[in-house]
């Protein structure tokens, strides 16, 4: 599933074409993704203007004249492709497609149709059932280290678990975690509850600094992700930990009988780490 990073790339590209733009043309190739398209969403969107775009957690809101906004999910598998209209034919698993005044075509592809697209009220963006009880953006001003201590007092579930739990923090994934707890220096069996404040702070202070990185390098490419240009992002040649079984740990170099990079399962999903450097 793309990550914030992911979300945040693809966003950008989006708005660098929408943005103050007119939609000459929206149109809707089927009735429902992992839920109903918005009624209408089609008519609505044709003739309005594309006024901004905001991400919430891994959720991309279009802003559109006439107070609304545009919600899209990517789910598993979601992309947004982008290029000139009618030099692309309609792609395979092509589910919403928007066409701008000045010659751009935009369509959504979900191959196994887990994301979702809804309409609502833009002033009441965070209100929406799928936004409302998200905790703070990690890279907000909101997310401090006073914030993660606050949340994690008395958690009694591994670091690596309260850090996926999006009212905790929104948007993190299990990419982006596995990195910035290896940067951290924290193991991700530990207890939420008892991590220290001093250590609480780096851990912040790595969050913020893994997924810039990652957004500055256009996200990690994994499976159907690609940017909206078709290109890949490259972040997951900076991975230290994540994907990297068995391999020697670049921090601790690993001594003669180091089994390197280890792989443990929580919660369902997979962990890396390295247990010399994460304590």
């Amino acid at each position: 599933m793309p990550e914030l990073p992911e979300v945040e790339t693809v966003m950008r590209g989006m708005a660098a074409k929408l943005e103050g733009r007119v939609i000459r043309h929206a149109r809707v190739n089927r009735p429902d993704l992992r839920f109903p398209f918005p009624p209408g969403l089609a008519r609505r969107l044709t003739g309005a203007r594309v006024l901004g775009f905001r991400r919430r957690a891994k959720y991309i809101l279009m802003r559109v004249d006439g107070d609304d906004t545009v919600l899209i999910h990517l789910g598993m598998s979601g992309r947004m492709l982008i290029g000139p209209a009618g030099s692309n034919e309609e792609t395979k698993h092509e589910h919403m497609v928007m066409e701008t005044d000045d010659g751009w075509r935009v369509g959504f592809v979900d191959p196994r149709r887990f994301g979702a697209v809804d309409l609502m009220p833009t002033a009441g963006e965070d209100a929406h059932r799928l936004l409302a009880g998200l905790g703070p953006e990690p890279l907000g001003k909101t997310f401090s280290a006073g914030v993660l201590a606050e949340a994690l007092a008395g958690k009694r579930t591994p670091i690596k678990a309260a850090l996926l739990d999006q009212t905790v923090v929104a948007g993190l994934g299990n990419i982006y975690v596995c990195e910035a707890l290896f940067r951290a220096g924290i193991d991700p069996t530990s207890q939420a509850a008892d991590i220290s404040a001093a250590r609480i702070t780096k851990l912040v202070r790595e969050i913020k600094a893994t997924l810039a990185e990652a957004i500055a390098a256009g996200g990690s490419s994994l499976r159907d992700y690609v940017q909206p240009d078709g290109e890949l992002g490259y972040f997951q040649h900076a991975w230290k930990v994540y994907g990297r079984e068995g391999e020697p740990c670049a921090e601790c170099k690993g001594p003669p009988g180091c089994m390197g990079i280890a792989r443990i399962v929580q919660s369902g999903r997979s962990t890396f780490y390295c247990p010399r450097v994460q304590r």
